[in-house]
């Protein structure tokens, strides 16, 4: 059942429409998202952690949800901005409806709005704060002063909030089939807010992972003599999560092997001296033109980051390896002297184009190098 429904900004703005899922109100960032498919992958991404997310295509909710593509356990988005939300899904994948799932995991979304005059308005002045609700839950006047009083990502740290709190071993593969890879490697992967498929595509390659919590001491993880530490994507500032940061300055001085993807990229990037931005709306898609340094090869990768590594403070030791074909942004950078390098947008997809995949084949390869010696 629909209820009436409130989208409140912090700069005044306020949209109504019909509410779907909980009956409830939350507060977060708003962003845009430019994907045609997995808005389950998309809402049960950690990356997404305090933020709203306006879906700018116009349909969501045809295909229901499924057993299989959650990206976590829970929903972290805050909530969900479409124009027209489909009751009844039609796919033959679908175990329950969207509205089902949301109301599972106690969130809020909003359609018929005009979703292109929202992705304007995010082009034109930037993510901002925002308050989504059911106006039987809260005023208008309650929802702009709401929007107001969120505080903002920046100087968040979110990372330990979504992480695992215990350790555990993964070892299953991409789908469809899930093969159980043979290889045995010790890698440690991070959990900073770790996808899923990011786990399938590093068994698939290194064999079983080990994730741990964000906060797990350095001394702990060289008891296992890793070959490996993956820093996953996460939600927030990077720049408040100095336990990682110094974690990542002990392994580089180690010489393991490092993968970083999205906020590990940032998190790698800040390990090795250089700084870090909050962007002006981000880059929320699966449709964003990549190019690589070296072979001059685009390629079209999925993209979920707030943040990002200011160029112009890469300290000598570090090479650009990837930019953005939209705005120039660094994408992947290298170390020189070190067995490290990391990719801001999202390789393993889920949604997404899986064309630079090859990344975690590097990866496997400076592993598989490594543990000869």
């Amino acid at each position: 059942m629909s209820f009436k429904a409130i989208l409140a900004f912090e700069d005044g703005s306020v949209f109504y429409g019909k509410g779907f899922g909980k009956e409830k109100f939350d507060v977060g960032e708003l962003v845009f998202n430019t994907s045609m498919t997995g808005y389950q992958e998309i809402i049960t991404d950690p990356s997404y952690k305090k933020q709203i997310i306006t879906f700018t295509h116009p349909h969501i909710g045809n295909t229901g949800i499924n057993d299989q593509d959650n990206e976590s356990n829970i929903i972290h988005a805050s909530g969900m901005v479409v124009k027209n939300f489909c009751e009844k899904p039609s796919n033959w994948r679908s175990t329950s409806s969207l509205e089902e799932f949301l109301v599972k995991n106690d969130v809020v979304g909003i359609s018929d709005i005009d979703t292109r005059e929202i992705t304007s308005i995010l082009r034109e002045k930037g993510a901002m704060n925002c308050c989504i609700g059911a106006l039987s839950k809260i005023s208008e006047s309650e929802a702009l002063v709401a929007a107001k009083e969120f505080s903002g990502l920046k100087g968040m740290d979110l990372a330990k909030v979504v992480s695992a709190e215990c350790s555990y071993q993964w070892n299953e593969g991409t789908w469809p089939n899930y093969h159980e890879s043979k290889d045995s490697y010790p890698v440690i992967a991070y959990d900073f807010g770790i996808k899923e498929n990011i786990l399938r595509l590093l068994s698939e390659h290194v064999g079983e992972v080990k994730v741990v919590n964000a906060k797990t001491p350095v001394g702990e993880i060289l008891k296992l003599s890793p070959k490996g530490i993956f820093l996953s994507n996460g939600p927030g500032d990077p720049q408040p999560c100095d336990y990682a940061i110094e974690s990542i300055r002990n392994f580089l001085q180690k010489k393991v092997p490092i993968f970083g993807i999205c906020l590990g990229h940032q998190l790698l990037a800040l390990a090795g001296g250089a700084n870090t931005y909050k962007m002006k709306f981000g880059h929320h898609g699966a449709n964003h033109p990549v190019q690589d340094i070296e072979t001059k090869e685009v390629f079209i990768t999925s993209q979920n980051h707030g943040f990002a590594v200011d160029v112009d403070t890469l300290p000598k030791n570090i090479k650009i390896t990837h930019v953005s074909l939209f705005d120039g942004s660094l994408q992947g950078i290298e170390f020189i002297d070190a067995p490290a390098f990391s990719f801001q947008g999202h390789p393993e997809a889920s949604p997404g184009p899986q064309e630079i995949q090859n990344l975690f084949k590097k990866f496997s390869l400076m592993v598989k190098e490594y543990a000869k010696t």
